[in-house]
């Protein structure tokens, strides 16, 4: 009796906070329907917050299960090999995210979306073939094609500041962001729902849910109305790159969002095949990656408002003390609650940098560079993450999950120390104009 109370108590608690922080989010942005209908910016962050938090959905499952999908698949002298699959969504990411960039800025986002969401389709259909055929292959496949779907839903984020006022780009950005909240509690759950529904092929029907999240993208996207570039901005190329990235705005945005995905992805990737040496089930650790996901995600509804509050720079800089937190924990224990607070913790983090990051971003190009700006950011970072995910694997397999956390608190510190100098470059700069 006793613990179906607290079990009754944790189910009520995330729903209560989910249902503050939307109530707050809605005040403070006049989020109202008929707000929504008449003012394209909101109609848009609504139509691509929903998509993340669908999107988000599949991320979470696939983060949940494809681990230990792989591991089961794998030899016993492989599995090692259990975060290749990660890798390889993550190296999707990378190949895809220039071509597809690219590609929305000719034939606009609501198409480019739609190509993503097809990929995403195929991946769950082909994962779940996988587990019928009990092929790691074609489970590394799926993951690949689920990785090129993401290159094209990241942009989200950043197609929602493409249609907003420069006052309102960072609530955009952060709201959209903040669908993921909804992940959270849909994807893992999810996960767990879903592993045995084609028993007894485990994991079978987790990839057919995915599946079916990814068609209900495909419908959502449709909605989405963002003008195309007009001819001129797509003839003109703007400043060259080598010029762009000169920017010290552009350089710490792009600290921000590498240093501050990879140190998540590293622990990310991690934790499963970490809490199952320590004897945890799946239920165990999908619960992790589920408080992991809304941690995420929901410091979005209010990430915006801070960003104009206090600035960009310090957000940036406090997500990066926060994921050193993060290594902290891990640190000090591998108890349940250690991966649960060191999960939260790095979600938090993350949020915080690359928000922070993608809003930083935003003021270093103009609409004509927005395409091959976006493109070079999103490929360093998918990069980044796409190494720490396959070391991820290998380190937990050889050296442990000590040195894992230990590797990510020299990374947050070049995050910390990026900010922390741009801070004092402004300052200075504003210091040594003349007064009006």
């Amino acid at each position: 009796m006793q613990a179906a109370s607290g079990q009754g108590t944790r189910q009520a608690l995330p729903v209560r906070v989910m249902e503050g922080a939307i109530s707050a989010s809605v005040n403070a942005t006049s989020m109202t329907p008929s707000a929504i209908l008449s003012d394209p910016q909101r109609r848009n962050v609504a139509v691509l917050a929903l998509g993340q938090a669908l999107f988000m959905s599949v991320q979470g499952i696939g983060t949940a299960a494809t681990p230990l999908a792989a591991y089961m698949l794998l030899g016993p002298d492989s599995k090692w090999l259990a975060t290749v699959p990660i890798f390889l969504a993550h190296l999707g990411i990378m190949s895809a995210t220039i071509p597809a960039s690219l590609l929305m800025g000719r034939i606009g986002r609501r198409a480019g979306f739609s190509m993503g969401a097809l990929f995403g389709i195929l991946s769950g259909l082909i994962a779940c073939a996988a587990l019928y055929r009990q092929s790691f292959a074609l489970l590394c496949a799926a993951a690949f094609l689920q990785g090129i779907q993401a290159a094209f839903f990241w942009y989200f984020r950043l197609a929602v500041a493409d249609a907003a006022e420069p006052a309102f780009r960072a609530k955009a950005i952060s709201l959209v962001m903040a669908g993921g909240v909804l992940a959270g509690f849909l994807g893992p759950q999810v996960a767990k729902w879903s592993v045995d529904w084609l028993a007894p092929v485990t994991f079978a029907g987790v990839y057919l849910a995915m599946a079916g999240f990814s068609m209900a993208v495909l419908w959502l996207v449709q909605f989405v109305q963002i003008p195309k570039l007009s001819a001129e901005d797509r003839a003109a190329e703007g400043r060259p790159m080598s010029e762009i990235t000169q920017q010290p705005a552009y350089r710490v945005a792009l600290t921000s969002s590498v240093f501050g995905y990879a140190v998540m992805t590293l622990t990310m990737s991690a934790t499963p095949l970490a809490m199952l040496a320590c004897g945890f089930d799946f239920n165990d650790s999908a619960t992790v990656i589920q408080a992991h996901i809304i941690a995420m995600f929901l410091p979005s509804f209010f990430t915006g408002h801070l960003i104009n509050r206090f600035g960009v720079l310090p957000i940036i800089a406090v997500g990066g003390l926060i994921q050193v937190g993060c290594a902290l924990v891990n640190l000090s224990g591998v108890g349940f609650a250690h991966f649960l607070v060191a999960n939260i913790l790095v979600g938090l983090g993350w949020n915080f940098a690359y928000v922070g990051g993608a809003t930083l971003l935003t003021s270093t190009y103009a609409p004509a560079e927005r395409a091959k700006v976006q493109a070079s950011h999103d490929f360093m970072v998918y990069a980044a993450t796409a190494a720490a995910a396959a070391l991820s694997g290998v380190l937990a397999a050889n050296v442990g999950w000590f040195v894992i956390n230990l590797a990510a608190l020299p990374l947050m510190a070049v995050v910390i120390g990026a900010a922390l100098w741009l801070m004092a470059r402004e300052r200075k700069a504003a210091s040594a104009a003349p007064a009006e």
